[in-house]
């Protein structure tokens, strides 16, 4: 098969979506030999997270023209070509190709424009929506991250059920790898300063909905005895002064750390194998990548009861309400005094990961629908 794809954010994004579109090429490329795979990008960007596809003799890339481009010439490139099907990795469809004859998938991610829209600007919301809704209605087969995801492409769009296929997010190779505990003590080591011998750890945004204040606010009401800090690794944005501001009042600096230096994956990696606990109590999330990336590690998670969250955290998690940072302290304290169920939730929860994560098997299921 030859399989076009809407490739912008491999090239151009490194963080959710750019990654979602790497690894999704990747499982297809490490489990076939035979398909040819069409990257479609208006700028096309060299670095060493791009040079595989572009090294690649069954990656041929497509530049195009611009946005206009991109949302209205595509049909043309891919009926040049010959190829009939085309996905959009990240929400969004071009126009026309149904009337060229060409058949498309689309993966939603999720609709948190919709469902925590106190994040968005009202333009940028009117704007999400008009191409979700597009995607919906226009592909022939939708992709959800999750069953979470799912209910909200039906809830929200008015899809019917036969019209979705969930099929996971793929985690990145690497993670799939452990380190030995030795050896991530030390490249933690080198990347974060001061590192403490126990710690708790929180990988995402930071923002409102990823509710990083509710972790800080239960990390303060830890008993004094099984008080440890909380390393934070994620980008900034305004509400990180709100979290910085609430950390001062209440004398919490050195209980919660940020690291100073950027942190790239493998240091990433080595911060879930030394952490006590993963603490990601979201509001909301289409999936929850950093919990199955934590688990694969073998690190026992506190996340949130709704959402995609119980999906992605399985037997892995303790699960609290996200809105009351008191259930977020007892999961956590709960998690840092008993030795049995921290030990019975890492193995569980890594061989959960392993299984319900499995990069072959998602290769399988893509492959499928595109046959299909």
């Amino acid at each position: 098969m030859h399989i076009a794809f809407d490739a912008k954010r491999l090239f151009l994004n490194f963080t959710g979506l750019g990654n979602y579109s790497r690894t999704t090429i990747d499982i297809l490329r490490e489990t076939d030999e035979e398909d040819e795979y069409w990257l479609l990008s208006p700028r096309i960007r060299e670095c060493a997270e791009t040079n595989p596809f572009l090294r690649d003799e069954r990656c041929h890339t497509i530049k195009l023209g611009g946005a206009f481009d991109r949302s209205f010439g595509i049909a043309s490139h891919l009926k040049k070509n010959g190829i009939g099907i085309y996905h959009g990795l990240s929400n969004e469809l071009p126009v026309g190709l149904k009337r060229n004859g060409i058949r498309s998938i689309v993966t939603i991610h999720d609709v948190a424009f919709r469902t925590y829209p106190d994040m968005y600007h009202w333009i940028d919301r009117q704007i999400y929506d008009l191409k979700w809704r597009y995607a919906c209605s226009h592909a022939d087969h939708i992709i959800a991250i999750s069953e979470s995801t799912k209910r909200d492409v039906m809830k929200f769009y008015g899809v019917e059920e036969s019209r979705i296929s969930v099929i996971y997010q793929p985690v990145q190779k690497l993670f799939y790898s452990p380190i030995p505990p030795e050896e991530a003590r030390i490249i933690a080591e080198k990347n974060v300063e001061c590192l403490p011998q126990d710690y708790l750890l929180y990988v995402g945004s930071i923002n409102s909905r990823k509710n990083l204040l509710g972790i800080v606010k239960a990390v303060e009401k830890l008993p004094k005895d099984v008080q440890i800090p909380l390393i934070v690794v994620g980008g900034s944005t305004a509400y990180k002064q709100e979290v910085l501001n609430y950390i001062s009042e209440h004398h919490l600096e050195k209980r919660i750390i940020f690291p100073q230096r950027n942190i790239n994956n493998r240091c990433l990696q080595a911060l879930y194998t030394c952490a006590r606990v993963f603490v990601y109590p979201s509001f909301y999330e289409g999936f929850g990548l950093p919990v199955v990336e934590a688990l694969l590690q073998g690190c026992p998670v506190v996340t949130s009861n709704v959402s995609s969250l119980p999906e992605a955290g399985g037997k892995g998690a303790l699960f609290a309400n996200p809105y009351d940072y008191m259930d977020i302290c007892h999961c956590i304290e709960k998690l840092l005094i008993d030795s049995k169920t921290h030990h019975r939730l890492a193995t569980e929860g890594n061989q959960y990961a392993r299984t319900q994560f499995n990069r072959a098997e998602i290769a399988k299921q893509l492959r499928a629908l595109y046959r299909q």
